[in-house]
């Protein structure tokens, strides 16, 4: 549904209806193409968990990190360039920083799962 959502607003802006500054039509692409790219992975993810034998917190982050950060970048993108006329994100980018670092920590732990089998 997000993703969805962020296409048709996307569609806005690059229809002209809705006015923004190029910044924010450059991190509204990105936004909306991160979350289909991560969305894609953490189905992926989940295919190769099962070849894995981790358990309890590794196996959650390594199942869900993936999909949590498909949430945090694009929201990181979307909310730090809010505002009319805004020409450079305000600190909620760190979200987006944020949602990297978990998706560095899921895939290692997917990874290493996957090799210790």
């Amino acid at each position: 549904m997000t993703v969805e959502t962020g296409g048709l607003y996307l569609l806005k802006i690059v229809r002209g209806r809705d006015q923004v500054t190029p910044f924010q039509e450059k991190f509204a692409r990105a936004g909306h193409a991160h979350a289909g790219v991560l969305l894609v992975l953490a189905l992926v993810c989940q295919l190769f968990m099962d070849m894995t034998d981790l358990a309890g917190a590794r196996e959650w982050l390594a199942r869900s990190g993936v999909a949590a950060s498909a949430l945090l970048m694009p929201v990181g993108f979307f909310f730090s360039s809010m505002g009319r006329g805004r020409t450079e994100p305000d600190p909620l980018i760190v979200l987006v920083l944020a949602g990297a670092a978990l998706l560095a920590v899921s895939l290692t732990t997917l990874g290493i799962g996957l090799l210790t089998a």
